[in-house]
């Protein structure tokens, strides 16, 4: 009985670890393909984008900051669109303790809201031109910047929207608008302060999900998240990078450099996260998560052991009889010695 017990249980041992090897090594990650990070919205018969999306802006009381950008249609159809400036910032929440990215809370670094005007069709700067695009048709938009003489030092931010209407109803009863963005990281003169804090590192093996229609899905994937508060007066960018590996070597997913980055401007607390969507249903693996911000690096880094319910019956089987086996073995060297006292 011993015997039979205890080849069961190297049988059972054998069948884990194989299967161990096997989920560790056909799972290696290959590269992310880098996102598309474009300002392209589809309309109703109409395809509209800007470009650039973002620019870095040095301000000057002394001249006038000029540039354009530019509009396209790609579709068949002309658009109507206007163009107007909104303040670009972030606005908290006293709900959730959350900040969410808004374009119409003004503070001191959203001033340059108020300096900025677009050339309309007659040659003048204004607040709110109105221009329309033929479909496969460029346009290029002028701006203008004036800034004071007592502008507050540090980062001035804003975006450029331009805001289009279809002018025909979609197939679902639904007129289409858009308002893809162009953001201004304004540099204004005087002392930059780049200041931030890093805050609640986390690393976890799962991640809830929410559909669109309400119902919350928990997924087995490795995850990491952290906050990032922006204390200074000036924009700074942050990375946060997730890195798995095999306890045995090897990588098997890290954060795309196109992901790890993120501006974090003044007044503002962003959660930065990243997982690793492809995480086997089992593994043992050694997460790292590294958040770099305005000179402060914070890293943490544990084991992760991702377990579905098929094993852990299997490991408690297992176990069971390896327990039963050593008691067996224990009970009949008990009464091995017992006989030979005798």
């Amino acid at each position: 009985m011993s015997k039979f017990l205890f080849r069961v249980a190297c049988a059972c041992l054998l069948v884990c670890s194989v299967s161990i090897f096997n989920f560790f090594g056909a799972y290696a990650e290959e590269a992310a393909p880098e996102e598309q990070n474009n300002q392209k919205i589809i309309l109703y018969g109409s395809e509209i984008s800007i470009s650039p999306i973002s620019e870095i802006v040095q301000l000057s009381s002394d001249t006038p900051y000029e540039s354009t950008f530019t509009v396209t249609n790609d579709g068949d159809d002309s658009v109507n669109f206007e163009v107007f400036v909104a303040p670009y910032s972030y606005i908290h929440s006293d709900e959730d303790n959350t900040y969410t990215l808004g374009f119409t809370n003004e503070n001191n670094y959203t001033q340059i809201t108020r300096w900025t005007r677009i050339k309309d069709s007659n040659g003048n700067y204004v607040k709110n031109p109105h221009f329309t695009i033929g479909g496969h048709e460029k346009m290029e938009i002028s701006y203008r910047i004036t800034a004071p003489e007592n502008m507050p030092a540090g980062g001035q931010y804003a975006a450029i929207f331009v805001h289009s209407t279809a002018d025909e109803w979609g197939d679902g009863g639904i007129k289409t608008e858009t308002s893809p963005g162009l953001v201004i990281y304004g540099r204004a003169n005087g002392e930059t302060v780049i200041s931030g804090e890093i805050s609640d590192l986390n690393l976890s093996q799962t991640i809830t999900k929410e559909a669109e229609n309400g119902k919350s899905t928990t997924y087995g994937h490795i995850n990491a998240s952290a906050k990032v508060k922006n204390t200074g007066n000036i924009d700074f960018n942050a990375t946060a990078t997730l890195k798995v590996e095999s306890v045995f070597g090897g990588g098997y997913y890290q954060t795309p450099e196109n992901k790890a980055r993120t501006s974090v401007i003044p007044e503002s607390e962003l959660v930065l996260s990243d997982e690793w969507e492809n995480t086997p249903a089992f593994g043992l693996y050694k997460a790292t998560w590294t958040v770099v911000a305005a000179g402060e690096t914070q890293t943490i880094e544990q084991m992760v052991f991702i377990n579905p319910v098929p094993f852990i019956i299997i490991s408690i089987i297992l176990l069971t009889i390896i327990i039963v086996w050593i008691t067996i073995m224990l009970r009949k060297r008990k009464e091995r010695r017992a006989r030979l006292a005798v």
